[in-house]
């Protein structure tokens, strides 16, 4: 079975922010396997990436908006024939109560983990480089040379508190990404342009090439169109867009 690496391009800034988010929570999945100081350093420093993300408007808000939509936009599919209705309640039944959960929280999202002292004094060195070495932040220093186990036990019950909106940012990702189903295409000269129809809600653009390709993908636009070029990486010298035509598949997904 052929393997594809996959480009994706946020049509939105709502989306935008949910990839970075999905991004890093990924990241702290990872380091969360692990049992090292610099395991522990890097969910750390992902955690407060996150708050970082999360003080750059009202995400609560946006997020909520955008489950009810996705709600409303598949309530309206179990009347269609061929549904497959069991796994549809299922969606809007998650939808809903990620909705509930998140409408009845109260405060900003990280609140409680902004009003830690600990994390404060780490979030506060960490706009600066090698800010949180050890000289600058003993109190860190000791807490990194707990057993592993009670400094994943502390993890754990930081992480809890943004459990919520992982899971709603992973559900609303995954039912945008398959929305759609990809087609088959050729850029000409590596290159390719493409027209939205503003009438249909497009979110993500996802363009896939062969594992084995020379090139990667570059894109740039918005919800109305955008440009794709497929450029090949030289090592010290500038990427070079390929002259030949390039095979990809492309998915458009609007939900």
């Amino acid at each position: 079975m052929q393997r594809y690496v996959t480009y994706e391009h946020p049509l939105n800034e709502r989306v935008r922010t949910f990839l970075r988010l999905e991004f890093l929570f990924r990241q702290i999945k990872h380091f969360m396997s692990g049992a090292t100081v610099w395991d522990s350093r890097s969910v750390i420093t992902n955690m407060m990436d996150i708050l970082t993300v999360f003080g750059r408007g009202d995400l609560k808000t946006e997020l909520i908006k955008e489950l009810e939509r996705h709600a409303s936009s598949l309530g309206r599919l179990s009347e269609t024939p061929g549904v497959d209705h069991a796994q549809l309640k299922n969606i809007l039944h998650w939808l809903t109560k990620l909705r509930t959960v998140l409408h009845d929280k109260e405060g900003p999202l990280g609140q409680e983990l902004r009003e830690n002292d600990f994390l404060n004094t780490i979030r506060q060195r960490s706009s600066i480089p090698g800010g949180t070495c050890d000289f600058d932040l003993p109190v860190y220093h000791q807490w990194l040379h707990l057993p592993h186990e009670r400094r994943d036990a502390d993890l754990e019950r930081w992480l809890t508190s943004l459990d919520t909106v992982r899971q709603a940012i992973e559900l609303v990702l995954k039912l945008i990404r398959n929305s759609a189903e990809p087609a088959n295409l050729a850029a000409p000269g590596g290159a390719y342009q493409h027209n939205l129809d503003p009438s249909v809600p497009f979110q993500l653009v996802r363009i896939a090439l062969p594992a084995e390709s020379p090139y990667y993908v570059e894109v740039s636009g918005g919800k109305h169109r955008f440009a794709v070029r497929f450029l090949e990486s030289r090592a010290d010298e500038r990427a070079q867009q390929a002259v030949e035509d390039v095979a990809f598949r492309l998915t458009c997904c609007a939900l």
